[in-house]
């Protein structure tokens, strides 16, 4: 199937594979430094201290900045924020590879988390604007999705492999061939959308970015401080009175960086819940689980990396299948399964110990479990949106995994810390992921109609042709 935009034939399947490369090296770069951490200490100097904003500084800026961005792209076009976003995040990773003091990384990553906040929304708002709603459109968001999800483990493999064989800096300039490659490429093999005419929202943006900031900031201080410690407390407390206002100004805005209409419908509700519960365990999950493979075991880096295989392995089957299941079983069915499956993976780590092949049984069933819902629930969240406001509930989706992996490892590192640590700490940890994964369940069964997208006429036309 060919797209044909101002009389240039562009293919689906080609603009598809660079829009999920793109998105992978987004979602890589959250966790690829995680490794080489060891190595930047070392070489640029960094204090204990101030060694985990090399991780932050990316986070910060990519999860405060997801809402603007994705509106961006409803009002200036998805193409042309995708390119902007992708050209930012490459030259500020080469510009990270070449850090000769822990400012100037710090700075080349919260430019990362800059371009990654724009091009990812308009990624996914690419992908919803090119696939007309149905199988076609669940296809794309399977691969999409997959991609997306299985970047969180496939960064721990990359940055291993790159940090063992090369240098911690490959880890950053393993970006720039393929962001390269995006920006040359987008505009030959993607087409642009329509744009929504119009103006910023201003005061939505100012107060969406500094309220998602500090909620995101508030997280990260109470995984490294605690819950009670004052600027965790004021954090928190900004947050909420910032996102107050936000909610007001955007209740009265013409053209509100977040609309909030798209809260209207029960399941679209329930895809956001279940997107930021998800990332929520399977971050908190991922966090100790390389602790335990790297400081229990005495893995390397690498071999602990090649050790998570087996969840991407899951993840990527998983994915493939839900295409399929929509349309014959709807959305709940396959939400609960996939919940059901995260939930066993959960409970089984709790008795974690022993060797490597204790943990391979609950990653697979979390790997599995991830595929279903993650791709289900993206599809979901964007199925009936309006066009024109496919950005921004891109932007709102990947905004609530952002928001979901900084809870999940502050609730889990707190459980961690509340009595002996070590492997008791650790069990105790994925105890409190097993509550996670628990609402994931409870919302798969109330928050979705039995039939979900099962009855609808794009399904039904769709599959006819």
């Amino acid at each position: 199937m060919a797209l044909r935009v101002g009389g240039r034939v562009r293919a689906p399947g080609a603009a598809l594979a660079l829009i999920t490369c793109c998105q992978l090296i987004l979602v890589v770069d959250a966790t690829i430094v995680n490794v080489a951490l060891p190595s930047i200490r070392w070489s640029l100097g960094f204090s204990p201290e101030d060694l985990s904003w090399v991780v932050n500084a990316y986070t910060l800026t990519f999860g405060g900045l997801l809402l603007l961005g994705g509106r961006a792209g409803d009002i200036l076009g998805h193409r042309r924020v995708f390119v902007a976003g992708a050209a930012l995040f490459t030259v500020a990773s080469l510009a990270g590879g070449f850090a000769v003091s822990p400012a100037w990384l710090l700075a080349a990553r919260a430019a990362q988390g800059v371009g990654a906040a724009f091009a990812g929304p308009a990624s996914l708002a690419l992908v919803a604007v090119t696939f007309e709603e149905g199988p076609r459109r669940a296809r794309a968001l399977a691969v999409f999705s997959m991609a997306a999800s299985a970047g969180m483990v496939v960064g721990l493999v990359v940055g291993g492999m790159l940090t063992m064989w090369a240098s911690w800096r490959w880890v950053l300039f393993v970006n720039v061939p393929v962001g390269a490659a995006v920006v040359v490429l987008a505009p030959r093999l993607v087409a642009e959308s329509e744009r929504l005419p119009g103006r910023f929202d201003v005061m939505g943006a100012l107060t969406s970015t500094a309220g998602t900031s500090l909620l995101v900031y508030g997280f990260i201080r109470a995984a490294r401080r605690g819950w009670g410690e004052g600027w965790t407390v004021a954090a928190f407390g900004g947050a909420v009175a910032v996102l107050g206002v936000f909610v007001a100004v955007e209740a009265r805005a013409r053209q509100p960086v977040m609309p909030l209409r798209l809260f209207a419908g029960r399941e679209r509700r329930g895809a956001y819940g279940m997107r930021l519960l998800l990332t929520a365990a399977m971050s908190g999950m991922l966090f100790f689980l390389t602790l335990f493979v790297q400081d229990v075991l005495g893995y390397s880096p690498l071999r602990t990396g090649l050790a998570f295989l087996p969840t991407t392995v899951a993840l990527v089957v998983a994915s493939r299948a839900v295409p399929w299941l929509l349309p014959r079983l709807g959305a709940r069915p396959v939400m609960v399964a996939g919940s059901v499956l995260c939930v066993a993976g959960m409970v089984w780590l709790t008795g974690v110990g022993g060797g490597l092949v204790a943990i391979l049984g609950p990653v697979l069933l979390f790997g599995a479990g991830t595929g279903l819902v993650a791709v289900a629930a993206t599809f979901v969240a964007l199925s009936s949106v309006p066009r024109a406001d496919s950005g921004a509930a891109s932007g709102l989706l990947q905004g609530m995994q952002q928001v979901g992996g900084s809870l999940g490892v502050a609730v889990l590192v707190t459980v961690y810390a509340s009595g002996p640590g070590s492997v008791a700490g650790m069990r105790r940890a994925f105890a409190a992921g097993v509550v996670l994964t628990v609402c994931m369940l409870v919302i798969a069964v109330a928050g979705f109609a039995g039939q979900g997208v099962r009855g609808s006429t794009n399904w039904r036309r769709s599959s006819e042709q």
